[in-house]
């Protein structure tokens, strides 16, 4: 599917399935709210799959798209460039921590070459898929073309795609790109109007004096570009990265097929940001897995008016904050399946 056809199949949420979730919410052998933020979660997929009770989200897969970026010469990070390949290579030797919580949780794991400067090892079950060999420095000139954006955001919708017709029930979003919070940053900024302050962190760990200069390579990028947020094409091309925009496509890709995607941390929100601009019912598909330290991602859930279902303190990336979160997405849609009714249990109401 192409960018414009995936757009244009995402529709909004199933109201009829939305209120048989609610009256069965209500129903059900607990006190009204007594699962908190999980009954509006139940109610939300119902209505995301048109029916209640809505699929148990298993089996599922995440995808980790990986990238590099310019804007790491501008020493926004203090991880050097060849470790997001080294990563993508340990990914695919299942070593990482997402492959820990993974086989936790019984996900599968494909690892996706959007835009990896260093090529990869041939034979390695890799996706190669790469647009360019990491984005330009978005300081200096657009990040992408908007050619390049777009093959990246298709890159993520074919993806999405095909996990779903090998049988995916749930996605879930993974990213590495060293640098790549820096852009994630200035997305989320571009999208929500935030200051660069209040959306950059310290990524994977900086001191203040770096803190300090990230923050304005991000207001710096931002003010050469000016990006309209009515044009998520043309955000992603002159200050996202490669893995950004997949991701937006990823998440585009699980709402026109109905099916529920786990949005990570910043990096995913950043993309899903995209993706909410470019469709705003793909927000229906949309769960939050987690809260990220990185104060963008905070922002970005609120624009999109989600709720992380936990809030653990990390800022890992990889889809681990996701993965973790599954189980819990899981339990919300199970209680609709297996919960006695007050009726059916024999049990007074009060």
């Amino acid at each position: 599917m192409t960018l414009e056809t995936t757009v244009a199949a995402i529709r909004p949420a199933d109201e009829p399935a939305m209120a048989a979730a609610r009256e069965m919410q209500a129903r059900l052998t607990k006190p009204a709210g007594s699962l908190g933020d999980l009954e509006p979660l139940s109610v939300r997929l119902a209505g995301l799959f048109g029916a209640c009770p809505p699929p148990l989200p298993e089996p599922a897969a995440l995808a980790v798209f990986a990238g590099d970026h310019g804007v790491h010469a501008q020493g926004v990070s203090p991880w050097p460039q060849e470790v997001t390949a080294q990563m993508v290579a340990n990914f695919l030797a299942g070593g990482a921590v997402v492959n820990a919580f993974a086989r936790q949780v019984g996900a599968s794991v494909t690892v996706v070459d959007v835009g990896v400067a260093t090529p990869p090892p041939e034979g390695t079950g890799l996706i190669a898929a790469n647009v360019r060999r990491g984005t330009r420095d978005m300081t200096v000139e657009p990040a992408l073309t908007r050619d390049e954006a777009r093959a990246a955001v298709e890159t993520g919708i074919r993806l999405a795609e095909q996990l779903v017709a090998e049988g995916a029930k749930c996605l879930l979003t993974g990213d590495m790109g060293i640098a790549n919070t820096t852009p994630a940053a200035a997305l989320i900024a571009a999208f929500t109007g935030a200051a660069s302050a209040q959306v950059t962190g310290r990524g994977t760990g900086i001191d203040d004096t770096t803190y300090a200069h990230k923050t304005e390579t991000v207001a710096l990028a931002l003010a050469k570009h000016t990006p309209d947020p009515a044009d998520p094409l043309g955000v992603l091309a002159t200050v996202g990265g490669l893995e950004h925009a997949a991701l937006a496509g990823f998440v585009l890709g699980a709402a026109a097929h109905r099916v529920p995607v786990i949005i990570d941390g910043v990096i995913a929100a950043s993309g899903a940001l995209a993706a909410a601009a470019f469709a705003p019912d793909a927000v229906d598909a949309m769960v939050a897995g987690h809260r990220s330290v990185e104060p963008g991602a905070t922002v970005a859930l609120a624009h999109l008016g989600l709720t992380p279902l936990l809030d653990l303190g990390m800022r890992l990336g990889e889809g681990s904050g996701a993965v973790l979160a599954l189980p819990v997405v899981a339990a919300a849609v199970r209680v609709l399946h297996e919960v006695a009714t007050f009726d059916s249990a024999g049990v007074s109401e009060k």
